[in-house]
């Protein structure tokens, strides 16, 4: 029997509330994701103040909240690895590694996004 799939304003209604329930579980259990939007807080009010022009401003502003969403999906590859056992597995490392580096890479775009803009 197939599931019955919500329709309209009830299915965004509830991809809401289970968007707030993971971020609701990223802050109670991942300090990276705490740390990272409180830098992309911090970064936004930045922005405002070093920005050349409209398109400098959306790529500032936009550029840490990226750092945020990679790492929310990091989070979720690593919690998923982590629900199917304790026990080191190949694969299993090489998931959180490969999510681990995908922060790594938009943690370093974010850095040099606003190097660019401030040293230009």
């Amino acid at each position: 029997m197939s599931k019955v799939q919500k329709k309209g304003f009830v299915r965004i209604a509830n991809a809401f509330i289970y968007s707030m329930k993971g971020f609701k579980a990223g802050f109670a259990n991942e300090a990276a994701i705490r740390q990272e939007f409180i830098i992309a807080i911090i970064l936004t009010v930045v922005a405002f103040f070093i920005q050349n022009s409209v398109f400098e401003l959306i790529l500032l502003i936009f550029m840490p909240w990226f750092v945020v969403t990679v790492e929310l999906l990091n989070s979720a590859v690593e919690t998923v690895v982590d629900r199917i056992g304790p026990e080191f597995h190949e694969l299993s490392g090489r998931a959180k590694d490969l999510g681990s580096a995908a922060v790594f890479v938009s943690l370093c775009l974010t850095f040099f996004t606003y190097l660019i803009v401030i040293l230009g």
